[in-house]
């Protein structure tokens, strides 16, 4: 496994560049990357089919910039400043432990005085540019497109915010052994949390400016099934613990064709230091899980991924809008409900049945998606 891109580098290719860049981290961004596209491209689709058209924003010029925003300004500057040039100082820190670095009170305070100038500087020269001007207010004509760095924007606040809440309900017994570290961890993410946060403030956000609610989840549909495949790539890559329930069953014979580690892995140098140590590994990330676990996180990238080329076949077929996302909520929550069947995580005991949080939402996502679909499909005019 790889904690970071440098070792994915050296392993793969054998080059040696040292970078503090998280493996899991990375393929997260490739992962908001490819939503970002795919959804663009659904807008651009929706506004040329004429579900969509572009809004008239307000633009304010020559707006006085007030004192709090100068002092903001150069708290962020001197921030920014006390963390850069420290990174420059001890990059071996920095590359060794990026979020324990950036988490720490590690920092220069020459960087700090340097940066809070630099920003007081300019805020300052645009409070006097703007000085005795008059204030202006224009309208402009924004396309429905133009909104996604905001909508990404959101979806990546309001992802990982919900992620980790979820997480942390799934996981009471961790958050009371240790509540700071368990909030400020960068690992241990639930998906559905981030979905359901997320999706509640873009829904929000869309909807004032102009896209309804159905249409901009139809737009973000196929997008989120790609997203979601390539993020598991980076939790099986990292060995995020996102891994299946151990497996001592014999490999079938039709999947003789692929390697031994397809069908149960020990997960080595995993981000998480699970399991027991390697003989004669340096680092630190030396273990590897004493037995093989069902690699879920790539059983779970091969599904979405192909499931996403699906949706993308098939989506100029959906023209009730909100069918199509409900036709994918229908799929991932099929995906997701089987997959719980071998992935590891904690149970609650409902009416002496043991379920997952994930089983609960999914079997939710699952029944709420096919009664959408028949109530949208003879509605199918009422709703367009």
């Amino acid at each position: 496994m790889y904690a970071t891109i440098s070792d994915l580098l050296l392993d793969l290719f054998g080059l040696n560049i040292p970078m503090p860049i998280q493996t899991f981290g990375f393929f997260m961004a490739l992962s908001f990357m490819a939503a970002y596209q795919v959804t663009a491209s659904e807008l651009k689709r929706f506004e040329a089919n004429g579900l969509l058209q572009p809004i008239r924003v307000k633009l304010v010029q020559n707006a006085p910039v007030m004192l709090v925003d100068i002092i903001a300004q150069t708290i962020i500057g001197a921030f920014i400043g006390f963390k850069l040039l420290e990174m420059f100082l001890d990059y071996d820190a920095l590359v060794a432990n990026s979020q324990k670095f950036l988490l720490s009170a590690k920092g220069s305070w020459f960087g700090a005085l340097v940066g809070g100038i630099i920003a007081y500087y300019y805020k300052n020269k645009e409070a006097k540019e703007v000085a005795g001007k008059k204030k202006t207010e224009t309208f402009i004509s924004q396309r429905p497109y133009q909104l996604m760095g905001n909508i990404v924007a959101i979806a990546a606040i309001g992802g990982l915010l919900g992620a980790k809440i979820f997480h942390n309900l799934e996981n009471l017994d961790e958050l009371m052994a240790d509540p700071i570290g368990s909030l400020i961890s960068f690992s241990g993410l639930t998906f559905y949390g981030g979905l359901i946060v997320a999706a509640t403030g873009i829904i929000y956000y869309t909807k004032r400016n102009g896209i309804p609610p159905l249409v901009m989840c139809d737009s973000a549909a196929a997008g989120l099934m790609l997203s979601y495949g390539m993020g598991r790539i980076g939790c099986h890559l990292s060995g995020d613990g996102d891994w299946g329930i151990e497996n001592f069953m014999p490999k079938p014979e039709w999947l003789s064709f692929m390697p031994d580690w397809f069908w149960a892995y020990t997960y080595p140098h995993n981000v998480l230091n699970e399991g027991i140590s390697i003989q004669g590994c340096v680092g630190s990330h030396c273990n590897a899980l004493p037995n093989g676990v069902f690699p879920t996180p790539l059983y779970e990238a091969i599904a979405c991924v192909f499931l996403f080329v699906i949706l993308w076949l098939v989506r100029k077929k959906f023209t009730t809008p909100g069918m199509f996302f409900f036709f994918y909520l229908l799929l991932n929550g099929i995906e997701r409900f089987l997959i719980e069947k071998i992935r590891v995580n904690t149970n609650y005991h409902i009416f002496g049945n043991e379920i997952t949080q994930a089983e609960l939402i999914s079997a939710t996502f699952i029944i709420v998606s096919i009664a959408a679909l028949i109530y949208l499909g003879l509605n199918r005019k009422k709703v367009a």
